[in-house]
């Protein structure tokens, strides 16, 4: 009976240890990024990820600094090197949480930066596949901000491309900021951020110079 109990004990002791060596591993990562030190964030959510096999935060991370780190970049084997790691990482992160509106939106976050950098290339395939992302996102999580905000600046973007009007997407973006006023994290290192961008993007909603 007491070794029993020693085993449990020992169980949680361990339990308890590695999820001390996440916290502190995890808040490590996001401090770096804060620092903008993306690549060293990048390489710690990556170490975590490889301890955290069935945890799908530190993958989702990963594949968000590497495809935001593609915006804007005009080296294309380096762009090519990026948003094909972020593509393995969000496969994984895809893997062990099916259907999650959080990993969709990273999913048509690396397909934009793909049209970022080559729309005559890239448009055609990846705007329809993004069309059903966010709309299957919005099927799933119709409150969670992130997805309507997302959705709506896709939506903008798209219509800016054809020269269309804008605005009607505004209405959008406004109730994504009170979906964050309200939304509360599923629990810790779980995706929070959107709110400050989408305040952004309204105030430019009433710039009649934006909307041309």
């Amino acid at each position: 009976m007491k070794i029993k109990l020693l085993v449990v004990c020992l169980m949680i002791s361990l339990s308890a240890s590695s999820q001390d060596k996440y916290t502190t591993g995890m808040q490590k990562a996001f401090a770096l990024w804060g620092a903008e030190k993306a690549i060293e964030a990048s390489n710690l959510f990556e170490r975590i990820a490889m301890a955290q096999t069935d945890n799908w935060l530190p993958y989702y991370y990963v594949a968000q600094i590497n495809t935001l780190q593609s915006f804007g970049e005009t080296n294309e084997e380096k762009l090519s090197r990026q948003l094909a790691k972020a593509q393995e990482f969000i496969d994984i992160a895809k893997a062990i949480s099916p259907e999650n509106p959080e990993i969709l939106i990273q999913q048509a976050m690396i397909h934009t930066a793909w049209i970022a950098f080559d729309g005559a290339t890239y448009g055609m395939t990846l705007s329809a596949k993004n069309a059903a992302i966010y709309a299957h996102a919005l099927d799933l999580a119709p409150d969670n901000p992130r997805v309507v905000l997302s959705k709506a600046e896709w939506d903008m973007g798209s219509a800016k491309y054809f020269g269309k009007d804008t605005t009607p997407y505004c209405k959008d973006v406004a109730r994504s900021i009170e979906l964050f006023t309200n939304f509360k994290p599923e629990g810790p290192f779980y995706p929070n951020w959107g709110k400050e961008r989408a305040i952004m993007i309204l105030n430019n909603c009433n710039d009649p110079e934006v909307n041309k």
